[in-house]
């Protein structure tokens, strides 16, 4: 939340002589902290969330009903996670989301486009080359869009990355689908890039590891020469091999990143576990003896925070993790990774101060999912529970050492039946956010903006006073210059 500390005769100089244009600057963190649970609106709704604050407002841009009765059968559902354009011509028009569903596909939201039934397209159908449980949306450096499969397991064909080449000219059904099998199988949900250009990425699962991708060519210009080459790695956070569990302390410290493919994502002799269509397992070789990667329970979303030192912050979610194995005192964690020490610490539990109420969270703090980032690096965590008691939470961290003082409850979702899913904070403009409400009892899934506009805030009479005077003064200075 903003502290606003300025004196009043340095507020009153501001008046005069501070710039209008604050290019960072954001107001969705200038809110009340909420407390309790919502009622659930049965069975959904066009404004599904309670607000922190009176200068947030909701609005819906897209529906699933709508696309279904303008072309039948082209949205299969369950919205999941949201990017933009972040780059290139008309950079932050689009945004794109994949379907979490049995034949997934992905929609593209034109953001430009005053009209509601036209603004919506599929561009990738449903079902397309057997895409399923589309969850990771990323958008890349060299102007492309990245989605992958929430599906794996021993003899599945599943767990697959794929690029969308032609996200923006793509025509309904006509974007350019690529799955990128140089990355190991898991089952995808967080996608991130640090700023060389490595690909994150996490294997969902009850004692899931943690990745990354090295591209032998980080600065390509194009999705084929990016994934043409490159190794995979899993994180061994200490001695390694240990699973967080459900009943277990948080695993933090001195990290490494072992190799699991060779330099080109072949086989590494020993290490690689091969799949029969020559791809590679990445969730047995990150187990395999000689490699000992770190299992978390449940590892989902991930976020890139840049600090002021120029180093980097990597966040990722555990949903089911836990120390004592009692969902009713909380439940999940959110890690950070100093991608300068590779230093692995505990960013937020249910253990950490609620700032509502001064005391830790409890169990009002559970599965945590989604992860966005504003644009002053503030860090806000999407709980994956029911509408009613699902809320997203504001994390405070003051001196951006990868820990948060505090967290408080920003949004609350009231759709029956329904989960939050994408937060996504818009890039170009630092009051507006869209987040997905997937699954609501309705089955109508929505794409909802979120807009923070300034408060009004009234100027002292002294204040006004002194400014006037001192631009007067100014003024007359000019003068007489």
């Amino acid at each position: 939340m903003k502290v606003f500390k300025m004196t009043l005769v340095a507020a009153a100089v501001a008046v005069v002589v501070a710039p209008m244009a604050h290019a960072a600057a954001t107001e969705f963190d200038n809110f009340t902290p909420m407390i309790g649970n919502t009622t659930p609106v049965n069975p959904g709704s066009a404004t599904p969330y309670k607000l922190s604050s009176p200068n947030f407002t909701q609005e819906t841009i897209a529906d699933r009903k709508t696309q279904n009765t303008l072309v039948p059968g082209s949205n299969s559902g369950s919205w999941d996670m949201i990017a933009a354009n972040e780059t290139g011509p008309n950079a932050g028009r689009y945004l794109f989301m994949p379907f979490e569903t049995g034949t997934g596909g992905v929609q593209r939201i034109d953001l430009w486009n005053n009209n509601y039934n036209t603004r919506t397209t599929t561009i990738v159908a449903p079902g397309t080359q057997g895409f399923v449980s589309g969850d990771a949306s990323l958008w890349t450096p060299w102007g492309g869009y990245l989605t992958a499969e929430e599906s794996w397991g021993a003899g599945s064909s599943k767990g697959r990355l794929f690029e969308v080449s032609n996200p923006t000219s793509a025509a309904a059904n006509g974007a350019t689908f690529i799955q990128r099998s140089i990355l190991p199988r898991v089952s995808h949900e967080g996608l991130a890039f640090d700023k060389s250009n490595n690909l994150y990425f996490v294997d969902e699962l009850n004692g899931g590891s943690v990745y990354k991708y090295v591209s032998a060519n980080p600065f390509a210009t194009n999705g084929n020469d990016f994934f043409a080459a490159g190794q995979t790695f899993a994180l061994r956070v200490g001695a390694g091999g240990q699973f967080e569990g459900n009943n277990a302390p948080a695993i933090t410290g001195a990290s490494t990143w072992e190799a699991i493919t060779d330099v080109n994502g072949g086989v590494l002799a020993g290490i690689s576990a091969q799949l029969g269509d020559g791809t590679i397992d990445g969730r047995v070789s990150a187990d395999n003896a000689a490699v000992k990667g770190t299992g978390f329970n449940r590892p989902e979303d991930m976020e890139i925070q840049n600090v002021a030192n120029g180093n980097q912050f990597l966040y990722f979610t555990t949903t089911d993790s836990d120390d004592d194995g009692n969902t009713a005192n909380g439940r999940s964690r959110v890690y950070s990774i100093d991608l300068g020490t590779s230093e692995v610490k505990l960013f937020a539990d249910s253990n950490t101060i609620d700032m509502a109420t001064g005391l830790a969270a409890g169990g009002e703090f559970r599965n945590a999912d989604n992860l966005a980032i504003d644009a002053e690096g503030n860090i806000y965590i999407v709980e994956d529970q029911d509408g009613g008691v699902e809320d997203i939470w504001f994390a405070k961290d003051e001196n951006r050492d990868g820990v948060a003082e505090s967290i408080g409850k920003w949004l609350s979702l009231t759709t029956q039946g329904a989960e939050s899913t994408g937060l996504y904070f818009d890039k170009f403009n630092p009051n507006k956010a869209y987040i997905n409400v997937q699954h609501p009892a309705d089955g109508i899934d929505r794409t909802i903006m979120l807009t923070a506009a300034p408060a009004a805030v009234p100027v002292p009479g002294a204040a006004w006073l002194f400014g006037t005077a001192l631009a007067g003064f100014l003024g007359l200075r000019r003068n007489k210059a």
